[in-house]
């Protein structure tokens, strides 16, 4: 029985990928480069500043990691304008909560972002725990930060199912120990092959997530 439901943020419960594509097109913008576009952005929302830094300036950049510094300064400017839950989402929550099944988050996301983020989305009902990229020192796909969430929650990590839409939430959740499982409306496209990362289960709506708890 599955007692506690861990969720990635980005492109599992929350769409923010306009909200990050915005803050790279505006650094664009400010050195006369040209936008890049939404379906190019999207497939990269869940690999964070260093993602969507290599997309618009590229990986060998020289000046790569003060880009990605910038961009986290630049995407604070306006890092809830455009973002919401998925749809089904806040019923989920609900739903879980109806049979006693707590509910948390384990993202990569810095918590300069996510400790103001996670209370500006229209969740029915707070977190039981939030673990942040830098809660622990480090982040997925090592398993620390499942385990952290799991000890805040008073449970194992076999009492817990982790939902997410990348590669290393699939990793991190099972070198956790927890059963997994990977959204289909998350952050990747057919050329990530999605289909290797080891998922248990993959959900095309959140409320199919009920039939598995049990």
């Amino acid at each position: 029985m599955i007692k506690a439901v861990l969720f990635d943020l980005d492109g599992t419960l929350a769409d923010t990928a306009l909200d990050l594509g915005a803050a790279l097109n505006r650094m664009l913008a400010a050195r006369g480069l040209p936008p890049q576009p939404y379906s190019a952005i999207r497939p990269l929302a869940s690999h964070g500043a260093r993602g969507l830094v290599g997309l618009g300036f590229g990986r060998e950049h020289p000046d790569f990691e003060a880009l990605r510094l910038g961009f986290l300064d630049e995407y604070e400017r306006g890092f809830a304008d455009e973002t919401r839950l998925f749809d089904g989402i806040a019923e989920l929550i609900l739903a879980l909560d109806a049979r006693g099944c707590a509910w948390g988050i384990v993202t990569n996301k810095p918590s300069r972002f996510t400790d103001r983020l996670v209370p500006a989305l229209p969740f029915p009902l707070p977190p039981a725990v939030v673990v942040s990229g830098d809660t622990v020192g480090v982040a997925k796909p090592d398993p620390r930060p499942m385990h952290h969430a799991a000890h805040g929650l008073a449970l194992t990590a076999a009492d817990c199912l982790y939902v997410g839409d990348a590669e290393r939430d699939m990793a991190a959740g099972r070198a956790a120990g927890m059963r997994t499982a990977l959204v289909n409306w998350g952050y990747f496209d057919a050329s990530d092959h999605a289909e290797n990362w080891g998922a248990d289960l993959r959900v095309d709506h959140p409320l199919q997530l009920l039939n598995h708890l049990d």
